[in-house]
């Protein structure tokens, strides 16, 4: 089975289009939908129902996409695999970040990183623990920087640094100048909460906790959080890397008793590991003690 046929489909799945497939596989629309009819022509059944808005896989397409994407990655290890022997280095990387992971790790990794091997292409994915949770089991990303899964089933799991919580308070508020905050004082608060029903941080805590919050206002993200907190509408908790850079007008303090969020490296198993993320994880391991250490 052609692996370029295979990742065509894959792409045409995401986007929805044959000719956003087209165009990110620098192919003519025409010539993808030969390639996806001739794949289907083999196989003796449809991927996709066609219409005038677009395509979605069918039923038969969907069972079809984990084994597509396994022979799209084995023939891109294998292709890397053969350069690495003759001497070449390139390939590609999906890597994919915890959002307080992303901004405070990779930029350095991803500098260090790209001046060793300029040729290898990384593609950065952000997301909370449910889609990294979802990633991983689809094996469409091959290195995690995020929480500890819950689940580990489908995935090995390295810790790399415990991160503390931390309350988010307004500068003039009743308990800005205590040194640490009460669990359960949280109760007491109108609190903001970020992404609620997404397996998050907050989420985790306040279900370990039993925690019965009166919530005010929720958003999608701890930026927006942090400035409705700056603006006195309430608290709220993240971890200390997330608002490491965001000191203007909110006081943090370490929770009590002392909460931690466990960060560290998720691999999905049964995935071959190829020169390129081969290469990554040996810069990981040769950087992180540094950016550890300068890491609130």
């Amino acid at each position: 089975m052609d692996a370029s046929k295979c990742q065509a489909v894959l792409i045409a799945s995401e986007t929805g289009s044959f000719s956003a497939a087209a165009e990110q596989l620098n192919y003519t629309q025409s010539g993808i939908t030969r390639m996806i009819s001739s794949l289907e022509e083999e196989i003796e059944f449809s991927l996709f129902i066609r219409s005038k808005k677009g395509v979605r896989l069918t039923e038969n397409g969907k069972l079809m996409v984990p084994y597509f994407r396994e022979i799209v990655e084995s023939s891109q290890v294998a292709q890397e695999m053969s350069d690495d022997i003759k001497g070449v280095v390139r390939g590609s990387i999906t890597i994919a970040c915890y959002f307080s992971v992303s901004s405070m790790w990779m930029p350095r990794l991803l500098k260090v990183f790209s001046e060793s091997y300029p040729n290898i292409q990384i593609k950065l994915l952000e997301g909370g623990n449910k889609e990294i949770a979802k990633w991983l089991a689809e094996k469409s990303v091959d290195i995690c920087l995020c929480a500890e899964p819950e689940d580990k089933t489908d995935y090995s799991w390295e810790e790399l640094y415990r991160d503390p919580l931390l309350v988010w308070l307004p500068k003039n508020h009743p308990k800005a100048r205590q040194n640490r905050y009460e669990i359960k004082d949280l109760e007491t608060e109108d609190f903001i909460q970020t992404l609620p029903g997404q397996d998050t941080d907050q989420d985790r805590l306040i279900e370990q906790e039993g925690l019965n919050l009166k919530t005010r206002f929720t958003t999608k993200d701890g930026f927006t959080t942090y400035q409705l907190v700056k603006a006195g509408l309430g608290v709220s908790f993240n971890q200390a890397m997330i608002a490491q850079d965001w000191k203007e007008d909110v006081v943090q303090l370490p929770l009590n008793p002392p909460r931690f969020v466990s960060l560290g490296l998720a691999l999905p198993k049964q995935k071959p590991t190829s020169p390129a993320v081969q290469r990554f994880l040996k810069c990981m391991e040769e950087e992180m003690s540094d950016l550890i250490k300068t890491t609130p």
